[in-house]
């Protein structure tokens, strides 16, 4: 069961509605030194994590700008990623000790279904070794990942996934408890061509990281600028 292996310090690998993320505990600091190995991440790079709302992202956070609910009430679920500081809550070692946390509300089905059912942030960082290609299938996950990740779901059409696809690497989608209803379908076409965009909200002027789905003039626009 997905989040059965997440409490226990494993990794997964999910479709979310941009590319393929690996999932783990934040707050498990042995889930947080298997990410990094998983992915030959340097140790001094924080990684990303999802959020289930914008209050749990304040919870994660401090000293927020106003520029951080404007873009969030606008973008949030959705494929942008705003870098914060991070608040007390966050292990440093996820932050790759430089207390600075990037976090996201996906939108995908299974990403918002992992968040409800863990009931924290979630480590959300490309299912990819660092400096390798992004990984947009299952099978390209297990192949670049292997062993480090114990469950991959993959993807499916809408038409041959009426529940929510199959599992590579295991035999079960429920996530506990026991019962629980089947993991929801994910958002498709799956948009291998999506990425997020990655803005920096640290400087007293926002910079952009990556440009994704969601353009530098949009933002500027905006905001206003």
């Amino acid at each position: 069961m997905a989040v059965a292996r997440i409490r226990r310090g494993e990794i997964i690998a999910i479709p979310t509605d941009t590319l393929y993320c690996l999932i783990a505990d934040p707050f498990n600091l042995s889930a947080v030194s298997r990410v990094y190995r998983a992915k030959s991440r340097p140790t001094d790079r924080s990684l990303p994590m999802f959020v289930a709302s914008i209050d749990q992202a304040a919870e994660m956070a401090q000293h927020l700008p106003s520029n951080f609910y404007l873009l969030a009430h606008r973008y949030w679920p959705g494929p942008l990623s705003m870098i914060v500081e991070a608040g007390g809550s966050v292990p440093l070692k996820a932050t790759g000790n430089t207390r600075r946390l990037s976090l996201r509300q996906p939108k995908s089905a299974i990403a918002v279904a992992l968040l409800a059912e863990m009931g924290t942030p979630l480590i959300a960082t490309s299912a990819n070794i660092s400096g390798h290609s992004t990984c947009w299938t299952a099978a390209e996950t297990s192949l670049a990942l292997g062993d480090s990740v114990s469950l991959i779901f993959e993807a499916e059409t809408a038409e041959s996934a009426p529940h929510v696809g199959t599992v590579l690497l295991d035999d079960s989608l429920i996530i506990d408890p026991p019962g629980a209803p089947p993991m929801p379908v994910a958002d498709f076409p799956f948009p291998a061509v999506r990425t997020a965009t990655t803005i920096d909200l640290t400087t007293p002027a926002w910079r952009m990281i990556r440009e994704g789905v969601v353009s530098e003039e949009e933002l500027r626009e905006f905001l206003g600028e």
